[in-house]
């Protein structure tokens, strides 16, 4: 890979990787928060919306793209090991993969699911709810300090290779 490229690669990894952190920020430290506050059925239905509106074309490029650029970063990690910035490269790039995109799919994507499938108003609504905002609120936590992480992670790395 060329140096050029990989600069381009780790600067599109620390710009991802600081997006996504900046969303999972705000949910944990606010947006979910309001939902409490709200009665049940409010929050549930806030919160579906919230699930099917993020689901757009630009938040998909960033998070997914960040996901496969990580992945490439990390590959090139071995191949560049023992030359500046591969540590910081590989670091950021696991970060990322397993604290931001694999902790998605396996924690806060079925809590997702869970809470679409349910009637905001029923009173099995609210039991999954109470858990979701525990569940759900945890694994975000985890996912804003990766990619948080990460973007230092790619920072560091950027710096070393230029």
């Amino acid at each position: 890979m060329s140096d050029r490229l990989l600069s381009s690669l780790t600067f599109f990894s620390a710009l991802g990787s600081g997006l996504i952190a900046g969303i999972f920020f705000a949910f944990s430290v606010f947006v979910m928060a309001a939902l409490a506050r709200l009665p049940a059925a409010q929050g549930i239905a806030a919160m579906q919306s919230i699930n099917v509106v993020i689901l757009n074309t630009v938040f998909i490029v960033v998070f997914i793209g960040t996901a496969l650029a990580c992945a490439v970063l990390a590959i090139t990690s071995f191949f560049r090991w023992g030359e500046a910035g591969s540590i910081y490269l590989l670091a950021g790039s696991l970060i990322y993969l397993i604290g931001s995109f694999l902790v998605t799919l396996v924690f806060n994507v079925p809590l997702n699911d869970a809470l679409a499938a349910v009637d905001p108003i029923s009173a099995k609504g609210a039991d999954v709810w109470t858990h979701y905002n525990a569940s759900w609120v945890a694994w975000n936590h985890v996912r804003t300090i990766a990619t948080v992480a990460s973007l230092i992670s790619f920072v560091m790395a950027f710096r070393q290779l230029g």
